[in-house]
Parts: C-alpha cells; sequence; structure tokens
C-alpha cells in the first residue's frame, strides 16, 4: 500500500519526507488556500521534495470537461509526468477523464462520497479513486465501509484502478484499509506521525537507554561505548 501525505505545507512535507517511507503528496484547492501563496509556487516546492518518481496529485477547479482538460495540460506540464490530475467525479468529471485518457494523461477520481462515484471513476480509467473517509462519516454514514465496497467493486470487475482514500481523522482509519489491502492512502501529517505515537513505545525506549547507560555510562551509545 503507498502512502502519501495529504497537506501543501511545505514543511511539514519535508518533516514527513525525511521521517517516514511514503509515496508522494495528495493536495486539493482548500489545501493549496491554506498555504498562502500562488499555487504553482507552492507546487513546485513539494516536486522538489518528493522527487522526479514521487506522485504528486493536483486537482482540476473547473466545472466544464473542457476547461479541466486545459488545466490538466498545464498541470502536467509545469510539475511532470508523475503528476495525476484529480477530477471531480461528477457528469462532466467523467467526460473529461475520456479526454484525459485519449492523451494519455494520468488522473484519479476525487470528491467521492458513494460506491458508484469510485466504481465509475475506476470504470473510466483512473488510476486511484478517492473516498473521503471522515467526510461521509459526517454525513452519517460509514466511510470506511464505503471505501471498502469501492475496493471490492473494482477488484471483482478486474478494472486496473485502486484507492487513494482521503480524509482520515485518526490512525484506526488508516489501519482498517491497510489492513484491508487497498492501494494506497494520503493522510494529514498529524495523523502520519500518529501511527506510531503510542506512551509504550516511548516508555520501552527510555527503559533500554536507562538500562544500557548504567552499565556503559550516562550518554554512551553502541558507538562509543566499551
Amino acid at each position: 500500500m503507498k502512502l502519501c501525505i495529504d497537506d501543501a505545507n511545505v514543511e511539514k512535507i519535508r518533516r514527513i519526507y525525511e521521517s517516514f517511507p511514503v509515496d508522494g503528496v495528495s493536495t486539493n484547492p482548500s489545501i493549496l488556500a491554506k498555504a498562502g501563496r500562488p499555487p504553482y509556487e507552492v507546487l513546485r516546492e513539494i516536486r522538489s521534495i518528493v522527487g522526479a518518481e514521487g506522485e504528486l496529485f493536483v486537482q482540476a477547479v473547473s466545472l466544464n470537461a473542457e476547461t479541466m482538460l486545459e488545466e490538466a495540460r498545464r498541470i502536467v506540464r509545469e510539475l511532470g509526468d508523475t503528476t495525476l490530475v484529480k477530477i471531480p467525479c461528477i457528469p462532466e468529471g467523467f467526460k473529461a477523464m475520456a479526454l484525459l485518457r485519449g492523451e494519455g494523461i494520468r488522473f484519479i477520481g476525487t470528491a467521492i462520497y458513494t460506491p458508484m462515484q469510485g466504481f465509475l471513476a475506476a470504470k473510466c480509467g483512473a488510476e486511484y479513486a478517492a473516498p473521503y473517509i471522515n467526510r461521509i462519516d459526517n454525513l452519517g454514514f460509514d466511510g470506511v465501509q464505503v471505501a471498502k465496497d469501492i475496493h471490492d467493486a473494482i477488484t471483482r470487475s478486474g478494472l486496473d484502478s485502486g484507492l487513494l482514500a482521503a480524509s482520515f481523522k485518526n490512525s484506526q482509519q488508516v489501519l482498517e484499509l491497510t489492513k484491508y489491502g487497498v492501494k494506497a492512502v494520503t493522510v494529514a501529517p498529524d495523523v502520519i506521525e500518529g501511527l506510531v505515537k503510542n506512551a509504550a513505545i516511548d516508555a520501552a525506549i527510555a527503559k533500554f537507554i536507562s538500562d544500557f547507560q548504567g552499565v556503559a555510562g550516562e550518554g554512551r551509545t553502541m558507538a562509543d561505548c566499551g
């Protein structure tokens, strides 16, 4: 399973990249707006962090297929071929997906709240379908289950697509979909850090260090002990 960062804060992205085995960065218009700078300026900085091979997800904001295609061309021209264009799963979006597929531009289906949206995106050739886990929960439904339903529909139909599950509020949601074998998740930096944040872990490490320094000397490590 691929693990991506769902943010446009360059410093947070750099910090996560330095510590965790992540595969790319996902953005959306609202996330980019929080950066408070010109979108392509931020996105170029993110591209420099993820490298030429890392996947970068950037959303089109138009409401008709032809201008979505124009946006997609510019996005890929500016940010490289490993950039995937996020297209909303609405009728004009599905129309745009056909155009993008014809030009060989990589894309994913986004703004997904129902299983059929995800399935139709996969049918249109999307590399990923991106259901919004927590937002679905907030509507009174089970976001994790909706994601599982989309995953099952795609895999049982033999479609060459998968999930890029998004909008997580906690590490348990991420764990549930990791165990289910989804293709990818995109997670906010604080939730990624929460994947390994545990008082028991900290206590165990502190005990190891205390015991070791009790025989080797304060401040000693395996690099400089006797």
